[in-house]
């Protein structure tokens, strides 16, 4: 390496460290303004912001009345995009999510389509109760997940920039509900789990959301902001080490490679775009947390929320009770020591 070279690296690194030292002074802020309004859901609003971060979308699951569609609303605002909501029902159809052409007649009688937009074209959309639509209708979100453009009668459109989908699923009430298509579970980064909050977070719900005013977020940094974020994420080193932990896990998830219990109770496990959800995210947990690289205790922290919509259990595991939670925990333990 010349001498040119190495000072061009060295600015390189320095540019990156001082644009990380920024990135996380508006981290910070976008952690205080979501808490004034989210409480006690500190892991939930991590793993969602690190699914933005990195530019991807979330799936968050849980039962009623656990502040999802209101932790989504307010990312929504703090975060500076200009959102969109859906509810999924059964009667939903593809044109309610994308838009249609409409046939208008001008002042001269010339007759011609127009395309009018649907809440799809929007930088953050969110999916609420997902599952309660007909898999067409599902279906209909697959492109502009993963092209971020949609194709309405030839014509093509491109989504507005950044596009993030986060949906939500009830797990506990199947009645007239669709299981999502493994390949749209797939296009989601992360898988996030809404549990009920502890004691003291539940007693501040009591408190500051049953009075005669209720505490408003508001914006932190703008779309343009945001993307500046996350591309800073996807240049941040990911050392060699990190790299083989990923590829060790992704690949003893999968039945065939070597690890017993995978092979013993896994039906199917996860493709390529688990260790790719895993390197950003990976990054973008990093960054989140103050430092400039991912470690394998990110990997490891994140194995859940990136695994477990991208493998099944067999039918004899589901007879046995055995909880696909416990055997990522495994795999984890085995490979990323």
């Amino acid at each position: 390496m010349g001498l040119t070279e190495a000072k061009d690296t060295g600015a390189d690194e320095r540019a990156i460290v001082a644009q990380a030292e920024t990135a996380l002074e508006d981290i910070q802020k976008i952690r205080t303004e979501v808490s004034k309004v989210i409480y006690g859901q500190d892991d939930v609003v991590e793993s969602v912001l690190l699914a933005i971060l990195s530019g991807g979308h979330a799936l968050l699951v849980g039962v009623p009345g656990l502040a999802k569609t209101k932790l989504v609303t307010t990312l929504g605002t703090v975060l500076g995009l200009d959102g969109n909501r859906i509810q999924f029902t059964p009667d939903l159809m593809p044109s309610d999510i994308l838009g249609s052409e409409v046939l208008e007649e001008s002042d001269t009688g010339r007759r011609s389509f127009r395309f009018i937009k649907g809440p799809v074209f929007a930088q953050l959309l969110m999916a609420d109760e997902i599952n309660r639509a007909s898999p067409r209708t599902q279906s209909a979100l697959l492109q502009s997940m993963q092209e971020y453009s949609v194709t309405i009668a030839g014509q093509h459109y491109d989504l507005p920039k950044p596009f993030h989908v986060l949906a939500t699923q009830n797990p506990l009430e199947q009645e007239g509900t669709y299981p999502l298509p493994e390949a749209q579970l797939d296009r989601f980064l992360l898988e996030v789990d809404v549990g009920y909050p502890d004691i003291d977070a539940e007693r501040r719900i009591l408190l500051e959301t049953t009075g005669a005013t209720e505490e408003q977020a508001i914006p932190v940094i703008t779309a343009e902001r945001l993307m500046e974020i996350q591309t800073l994420i996807r240049k941040m080193p990911v050392s060699e080490t990190v790299v083989e932990a990923i590829l060790s896990l992704v690949r003893a998830a999968r039945p065939g490679h070597g690890f017993d219990k995978t092979d013993r109770h896994v039906s199917w496990g996860p493709g390529p775009r688990a260790g790719q959800a895993l390197m950003l995210t990976a990054r973008a947990r990093a960054l989140y947390q103050g430092r400039l690289a991912p470690s394998i205790d990110d990997v490891r922290a994140l194995a859940g929320p990136v695994l477990q919509h991208r493998m099944a259990l067999n039918f004899s595991a589901r007879a046995e009770g055995i909880k696909l939670s416990d055997v990522i925990t495994a795999i984890a333990s085995r490979n990323l020591n």
